[in-house]
């Protein structure tokens, strides 16, 4: 399941083989709007008969142009999952380390047969390249400036594919604006950084772009950039844990997150990415 949504609208996406008993516990909580739902069995079905019927015609049959298609960058299985879940066509394999080229996003885009193409870069140093592929296509591209995964994962909850394109584009660059977000990593050398003294191998807080933290435990350090990011209207918590973090580490820190903010809510995902151990959005 994923949430986003403000004190007057949540929007929620989940997956269920009983939608009757979701709506109806909704019910109970409140009025519901915009309910929009898909039998993702039968998509597969649909998905099996049409690459069979391709087969059986040497690959000749063209499908119907679609609304939209989404592109997405994203490093980690377990977020190229949730991606793929949220509806994109297509994920790049890239990220900080490994940005993708132009001509990879430009290729991607040019592999949707749709009318509207979303491009989401999730990383700051991937805007230009996406923002010169949209300008090399001759498809109708938006490029929506997301500088993290959290950014892209609340873009794509906010998405309407029921509204105009250029109501969708206006409405995600505001969204993503409410999205606070944190990683965990660690330090490859000595260093000292905004007046923080980082040792080689230590697990460093970096809030919004900037290092707050550095220290030995990493449990104790992301609590603490929680803690940096989590104000009065916080709502949300949503952590990423990375290859090399169990489930049970991650539920411990989610644990203790529940025990101090109550009135807030705390959910863990399976991420999966590499160098950061944890990807944190607060909103």
């Amino acid at each position: 399941m994923v949430v986003v949504g403000t004190e007057e609208l949540i929007k929620v996406h989940i997956h269920t083989n009983n939608p009757g008993i979701v709506l109806e516990e909704a019910l109970k909580i409140g009025e519901l709007m915009k309910i929009k739902i898909d039998n993702m069995k039968e998509q597969h079905r649909h998905i099996v008969d049409d690459e069979d019927e391709k087969i059986k015609v040497n690959n000749s049959v063209k499908q119907e142009e679609k609304e939209y298609g989404i592109v997405t960058v994203a490093m980690g299985d377990g977020i190229t999952n949730i991606f793929k879940d949220l509806g994109v066509d297509f994920v790049i394999e890239g990220g900080q380390t490994m940005n993708p080229s132009t001509q990879d996003i430009l290729s991607a885009i040019n592999s949707i047969n749709a009318k509207n193409i979303f491009v989401l870069p999730n990383n700051s140093n991937i805007i230009l390249a996406a923002e010169q592929a949209r300008d090399l296509s001759s498809k109708n591209v938006f490029v929506v400036p997301t500088k993290s995964i959290p950014q892209g994962v609340t873009a794509l909850v906010s998405f309407d594919y029921d509204a105009k394109p250029e109501e969708n584009y206006e409405t995600l660059c505001e969204v993503i604006k409410t999205v606070k977000t944190g990683q965990v990593t660690y330090a490859v050398r000595d260093t000292v950084f905004n007046d923080v003294e980082v040792k080689e191998g230590n697990k460093i807080a970096i809030a919004n772009g900037k290092l707050i933290e550095a220290s030995e435990s990493l449990e104790e350090i992301t609590i603490k950039l929680i803690d940096t990011l989590v104000d009065e209207n916080s709502q949300l918590i949503t952590i990423f844990y990375g290859n090399g973090i169990t489930e049970e580490e991650a539920e411990n820190i989610q644990s203790k997150l529940e025990e101090k903010y109550k009135n807030v809510d705390v959910t863990v995902y399976y991420g999966g990415q590499p160098l950061y151990y944890y990807l944190i959005s607060v909103e």
